[in-house]
């Protein structure tokens, strides 16, 4: 079992490398300017009874992701932050890819990224059943809303996690995601 999951994890990471330069996105390089950050803006539209409540993995995300600039100096802010966070989950097995895009903003080319790990993942050829997920993240100028830095991690989906294991796991990811990102005050 554990050399399935090592090689279903090496094959996804194989798979996804070029998931960051799949479109046209022009990536900033640089280091990255900022003392505070916010989320993007998600409508407030109410959510119809029948829809998935995701409340829960967006405040785990969003937990990671602040924990972690705030160790880098750069610290959370309701709106107007010096750089704008945006992020995309991405959730797939052989035969379906789906996406959780509440907080990546429009226009950015989700479905594309979406439909890059698809066929990517699908098209690999390996004959195992397995489940994956992604954690796309974007650092956005808050001025001039030019894209600063996209990074992305894939991990295997784990049976059952209690929320402890999903928070570790998830600070992992976006410690992996966040490493390179060089910021300035």
């Amino acid at each position: 079992m554990k050399m399935r999951t090592t090689i279903t994890s090496t094959l996804l990471a194989i798979c996804l490398l070029s998931l960051t330069s799949c479109s046209s996105t022009k990536v900033d390089s640089g280091p990255i300017h900022a003392q505070t950050f916010s989320f993007i803006d998600k409508p407030s539209k109410p959510v119809p009874s029948f829809a998935e409540d995701r409340s829960q993995i967006h405040a785990m995300v969003q937990k990671a992701i602040s924990d972690s600039l705030g160790r880098r100096m750069v610290n959370n802010v309701d709106r107007g932050g010096d750089i704008t966070v945006a992020y995309l989950i991405i959730v797939g097995n052989n035969a379906v890819t789906t996406s959780i895009n509440d907080y990546f903003g429009y226009g950015r080319d989700a479905a594309a990224l979406v439909d890059k790990a698809h066929s990517k993942a699908g098209g690999s050829g390996n004959p195992n059943y397995f489940e994956a997920g992604t954690l796309v993240i974007d650092i956005i100028d808050g001025k001039t809303f030019k894209l600063l830095k996209r990074g992305y991690a894939t991990r295997a989906l784990l049976n059952n996690p209690t929320p402890e294991q999903q928070a570790k796991r998830l600070n992992e990811v976006v410690e992996e995601i966040l490493a390179d990102a060089k910021f300035r005050q």
